[in-house]
Parts: structure tokens; sequence; C-alpha cells
């Protein structure tokens, strides 16, 4: 691979990713992490979290790159990113940004409206200690997991009358996917796929390349953003178990969380600089 003809970013989920399961550390990542720094590829968070999340997660990793937030449901670029040009992107505190998804306001008044005959709690239902207690998060994390914008992860009290809340949601022009741990309310049409589109294509045009892709994920609601990348990459989860996905090049991590993230993503960046895109399939 010739790196003045194409350039490499990365897509990453977070939770049971780059961050593991249990404990939400990325520790076992760090020889992967400081190597996109020092060959300066892009590093831009997909994930369910909101952008308050995403903002404290991304000093702890010192990350400045863009980032995809509440399943695709807003993609911020930092003010002067590279010089882009982003087009249709609003100006939203220190960020250029594109909303994909809906107000989180609309989605709480579905819940209220449809909860005498559906019974269901989201994040909004729970207090903090509630949510800790429910997620394993810290105090700080909680505070900024409930600071909502665009979706709201769930749990139904009876998983029988799914199709019944589908349907509701649809004709309100509201979607439901599966993460790890809950469903998520979210806007039709703004999933992760739709948003690593997106940047992809503001990428490529900005930097005037080909830009290959790599996308990392482990849950049902990371499909839609590894069917959109050119090298997909599926951790498996805490037992060891991989979502049963057919994908055409899916790569699966040996290891579960960031051990598993920090190895696949360190072999394809050797295979790609080595050997190129077209040898990835042999990795595993």
């Amino acid at each position: 691979m010739h790196k003045k003809t194409r350039r490499i970013i990365v897509f990453t989920d977070l939770d049971g990713t780059l961050l593991n399961h249990r404990d939400y550390t990325f520790e076992e990542a760090r020889p992967a992490l400081a190597r996109l720094k020092k060959e300066q590829i892009p590093l831009i968070a997909c994930t369910s979290k909101t952008r308050r999340e995403v903002e404290f997660l991304r000093d702890k990793l010192t990350n400045d790159d863009p980032f995809i937030v509440e399943n695709g449901g807003g993609i911020f670029f930092p003010h002067d990113y590279q010089r882009f040009t982003i087009p249709e992107a609003l100006g939203i505190s220190v960020y250029k940004s594109i909303m994909l998804g809906v107000p989180y306001a609309r989605i709480r008044r579905f819940i209220e409206n449809i909860r005498p005959t559906i019974a269901l709690e989201g994040f909004g239902d729970w207090g903090v200690s509630e949510l800790m207690e429910r997620t394993g998060l810290s105090l700080d994390a909680a505070i900024l997991a409930k600071d909502r914008e665009f979706t709201e992860p769930f749990l139904m009290h009876n998983q029988g009358q799914f199709e019944e809340l589908s349907h509701a949601a649809r004709n309100e022009g509201i979607s439901i996917t599966r993460g790890g741990r809950f469903l998520h309310f979210i806007g039709e049409g703004s999933d992760k796929g739709a948003a690593v589109n997106i940047v992809k294509s503001i990428f490529a045009a900005n930097w005037k390349s080909h830009v290959i892709s790599i996308g990392l994920g482990d849950s049902l609601n990371d499909v839609s953003m590894l069917r959109q990348v050119d090298i997909p990459v599926m951790i498996p989860h805490a037992d060891g178990g991989y979502e049963d996905i057919a994908l055409p090049g899916l790569i699966q991590a040996p290891l579960p969380g960031s051990r598993g993230w920090n190895t696949a993503l360190t072999n394809i960046l050797d295979t790609l600089y080595t050997k190129g895109d077209k040898h990835l399939k042999t990795m595993y």
C-alpha cells in the first residue's frame, strides 16, 4: 500500500470493543493507540454513548479526531479540523456538527404515549444511582450518560411485544436497534452506517485521496457500521462468543475487549503496510 495514494481511517465502537465490557478500561489497547497517533491515522469513535461521554473519553485518550454519537444520531468535527470543508454542518459549541437523529424530547414523548400499553423503561426514567447499578458506570460516567440528545437506551418488560413496539415506533419515525446491554430508540434512517458513510466522504473529499476504512465492533448495532467499511472486525463478547452475522471479509478478533482490539488492529496495519489490503482475508 502506498501511503501517498491511500490513507487510513479507523472507526471504533467503544463498550465491549475498545473499552472492556466489565471495567470500561482501554489499557491493553495502548500500543495500537500509540501507533495510530504516530502514523497520524484518525481514530473515530462510533458509539451509542452521548457526546459528553465521548468528550470525557477523548480527553483520556488525548484524541482530537471527529466522532459519532448515539448510534449515528450526530456527527461532530472539531472546528478547523485539518482545515476541512464540511458541507451542511451546523456550528454547535466547539464543533461543526451534522445531525441525523431525532430530538431526544420526541423520543421521550413517544415512550410516555406508548407506556400505558407496552411496559418499558429507559435512561430517562432512572436516577443516577439506578443507572449506575444497571450499567456498572461510575457516578461521573452515569451523569454524562443521562445527558442525551438523539436516542434512548431502554428495557422492555415483555419481549413478546417487540413487534408491536417496533410498528408503533416506525409510525413516529423512530427505529429500534439492539446494543450490547440495551435496546435503543433512534431516529429512522440514522444509524452508525449512515454516519460512517458521511464521514468517509468528508475525509475523501478533503484529503483528495482514496480512503481505506477499518471498523471494529462487537454487537448487532455495529453491523451497519461494519457493512460500510473496507475492513470489518468483530470483537468477541467477554465469554468469547461472536455475534452471528455473515459479512464478506469479516475478521474475527482473537480476544475480547481492548486486548482483542489491540491485536486485531496491529495485525491489520502490519498487513496493509507490508502486503496490501487484498491479503487481509488470510490473516485469521
